[in-house]
């Protein structure tokens, strides 16, 4: 075979785990079951819809590619131990700098959840790099946090969101993209937690549990009720912005800053408000952080918010050797009118450590202090 052409100039890459190999004829109907997979369509610029022609086609291209001295280099993934099971594929394109390549990846539906692809990715990254390589790039379309989660398990570093980067291939408006990056000495490991809400309950019968947040508990929610120097807007649960609202949540979760729960019924799992802990700079490795709490107005007045935050606080004061985030102080702010937040704080021992005079100022032109509590995990 001549080495010089497709398939003999793809060099196989493995890590015990994956093997990156040449594409073949043979991988056809499961790059078709691939490209149809509800998920790939939604996230991807697949054709829709896609047959074995597509796919041929698609074949030629990626033979064409590796004939072609700068072009684009595909992989096909495939379980080390198993060469002929097509799994997905990873590629790398060269930019005009020549030593700056974008990645990217799909994954077969039954290959996702095994680390295959953040193996995938980390033995493309190392190939690009020996070959004198600088720097890759990764991209997504917001909201795809299976493709995020890969490259933050590989070390990349996110750079936040490019708005209206992407023209929708259906005639939509254009969406947000997500971007990051990986340089030549960066460590292929994460830089910082991921975030994902344990489930906790409170003990009696009927009680609350906290959990993640569900697209559709937007269907217990209302309209906003929160004066505004009690809690920011875009903080407020809200039926209107719920969704942003969550979106948001669940990046602040993904870059390790906060872990927001759904507080819900027990017995209905209805949501009823939120707990959340968070920083401001750093992560949530860090010793110290913020509490938050709201409850909707239907669930007021029922102990819920402090019940709710105990369990927060628990998790956040609980070493993290038992799973917990080994935290050493909490801090929380209020407003001093804000009678019903104070008294959750002071039943569960926090202390005012200090006060900001006038630091709101209301619509009626009077002003109200801001209290900042703390309290420290018992010895």
């Amino acid at each position: 075979m001549n080495e010089a052409v497709f398939p003999g100039n793809v060099r196989e890459l493995t890590d015990g785990h994956v093997r990156l190999r040449a594409h073949r004829a043979s991988d056809v109907e499961r790059i078709v079951a691939q490209s149809e997979d509800p998920e790939s369509r939604y996230w991807t610029t697949v054709p829709r819809p896609y047959d074995e022609a597509n796919a041929r086609e698609w074949l030629a291209a990626i033979e064409a590619s590796w004939n072609d001295p700068g072009g684009i280099r595909h992989w096909a993934l495939a379980p080390a131990d198993d060469p002929d099971r097509y799994l997905g594929t990873v590629d790398l394109r060269p930019q005009s700098s020549r030593d700056v390549a974008k990645i990217g990846f799909g994954l077969h539906p039954e290959a996702r959840g095994q680390g295959y692809m953040a193996a995938a990715v980390r033995l493309a990254c190392q190939w690009w790099f020996d070959g004198g390589g600088t720097r890759v790039h990764w991209e997504a379309l917001r909201g795809n946090f299976a493709s995020w989660r890969v490259v933050w398990a590989c070390g990349f570093a996110h750079h936040g969101t490019l708005p209206g980067a992407h023209v929708d291939m259906d005639g939509g408006p254009a969406v947000d993209i997500w971007q990051a990056s990986l340089a030549a000495d960066d460590v292929m490991e994460a830089r910082t937690p991921w975030l994902d809400p344990p489930v906790l309950r409170t003990d009696e019968a009927g009680g609350l549990v906290l959990r993640p947040w569900r697209d559709t508990d937007v269907e217990g929610l209302g309209a906003r009720d929160q004066p505004a120097h009690h809690m920011p807007a875009r903080g407020v649960l809200d039926v209107d912005t719920f969704p942003e609202w969550l979106m948001t949540r669940r990046e602040k979760m993904a870059t390790g800053t906060t872990l927001s729960w759904c507080v819900a019924d027990a017995a209905e799992d209805r949501a009823l408000g939120e707990a959340l802990l968070f920083v401001h700079e750093g992560t949530l490795d860090d010793d110290t952080a913020e509490v938050g709490y709201q409850v909707l107005p239907a669930a007021r007045r029922r102990g819920v918010a402090t019940a709710a935050t105990r369990l927060a606080v628990e998790h956040a004061f609980t070493p993290r050797s038992a799973d917990g985030l080994g935290l050493r102080r909490l801090v929380a702010q209020t407003a001093e009118d804000n009678t019903g937040s104070n008294r959750v704080l002071e039943s569960l021992g926090f202390e005012v450590w200090g006060r900001e005079s006038a630091a709101d100022l209301l619509p009626d032109g009077r002003t109200v202090e801001a209290v900042h509590w703390e309290r420290l995990r018992d010895a």
